[in-house]
């Protein structure tokens, strides 16, 4: 069949079929007279002008002094507000406006590290949460990854950040001598190592999501140590806490966890998480383990709920090391909103 000449053509067939036919001879004549043409600098030029032509069209490059503040926004009934847009926003640093060079709302790029206690009740229900654990990591966009912490006395990398979810699988029913004694808090500040070493940009949402049951007894790092490092390293912690109970004046009462353990959660921007209650601590016996999948969910529309506005300090902001975020709503007619950052400081390492 001949093509009509008035039809109108494809995008993928802009280009004249000329042009696409002789693109090859062409290039590769380039090639072969570069080096007589430009002398030594001519091929190292025409190489690096060819990579950076075979980078993927979605490649956003992204530079490594961005400020990346997650925020949430809530109505007067404190449910979460979504669907808006950049304009909808206003950031102060240091009580100077600033121009938003990013946005994104929910989950686009996430770094996800379980820290998981291994005493022995907690390591096994945390064992037949995996595939709902690994299922939250899916839900999230391109170019995510996971890692795995296990922790009793002391903390191992058990998987370090990963896109590959088989990877991290087994690491959830992986076996891990029980110890009696636990350190969390110093497997909280070895998950914020790993989160230091690896290399990302600074749009990347960092989630840490810790399971214990709550009870410190060997850690050498402190609870407010932890909670500075995380808040310098943008990371929101999750808790979830699956409280051990003891019998009191005829009654079970939950053991009151470590000093410091609610507030890795409450003061990142994260969220803190309680399972079970007396009741199923008397029927643990006969029932069911507790599910964890309904708090997988939480944390995953908690998350999509978020929005990240980012911005570069300029040089009037650069003098100051230590620097206080605001963030306003724009929108006059929408008083009943609330904006609430998750970020309200950082500082410029000189």
């Amino acid at each position: 069949m001949t093509p009509d000449p008035a039809a109108p053509r494809p995008p993928w067939l802009s280009r004249s079929p000329a042009r696409s036919v002789q693109r090859p001879f062409t290039r590769a004549l380039a090639l072969f007279l570069a080096p007589f043409l430009f002398g030594a600098s001519g091929p190292r030029a025409f190489a690096q002008e060819t990579t950076d032509a075979q980078e993927p069209d979605d490649v956003v490059r992204v530079r490594t002094d961005l400020v990346t503040v997650p925020a949430l926004v809530t109505d007067s009934d404190g449910r979460r507000v979504r669907g808006l847009a950049q304009s909808d926003f206003s950031v102060l640093d240091n009580g100077r406006a600033v121009t938003l060079s990013y946005f994104a709302a929910g989950t686009d790029k996430v770094a996800l590290a379980f820290a998981l206690d291994a005493s022995g009740s907690v390591r096994e229900l945390v064992a037949r949460q995996r595939d709902a654990a690994l299922q939250l990591f899916s839900r999230f966009g391109r170019g995510s990854r996971v890692a795995v912490v296990h922790f009793g006395e002391k903390a191992e990398v058990a998987v370090p950040f990963t896109a590959d979810t088989a990877l991290a699988e087994p690491a959830f029913s992986a076996h891990v001598p029980a110890s009696r004694r636990t350190a969390i808090f110093d497997a909280a500040a070895a998950t914020l190592r790993a989160f230091a070493a690896e290399r990302s940009s600074p749009a990347e949402r960092r989630i840490l999501i810790l399971i214990s049951d709550g009870l410190d007894t060997a850690s050498a790092a402190k609870a407010p140590a932890v909670i500075n490092d995380a808040r310098a390293q943008n990371v929101s912690i999750y808790v979830i806490h699956l409280p051990l109970f003891t019998p009191r004046d005829g009654r079970l009462v939950v053991r009151r966890p470590a000093k410091g353990f609610r507030d890795l959660a409450e003061k990142t921007g994260g969220r803190y998480f309680v399972i079970g209650d007396e009741k199923t601590a008397l029927d643990a016996a006969a029932g069911p383990a507790p599910d964890l999948a309904p708090v997988f969910r939480a944390i995953e529309e908690d998350l999509q709920g978020q929005y990240v506005l980012g911005y570069y300090p300029d040089e009037a902001s650069r003098a100051a090391a230590s620097h206080r975020i605001t963030i306003n709503l724009t929108a006059r007619g929408r008083r009943d909103l609330r904006v609430r950052a998750l970020r309200e400081e950082y500082n410029l390492k000189q």
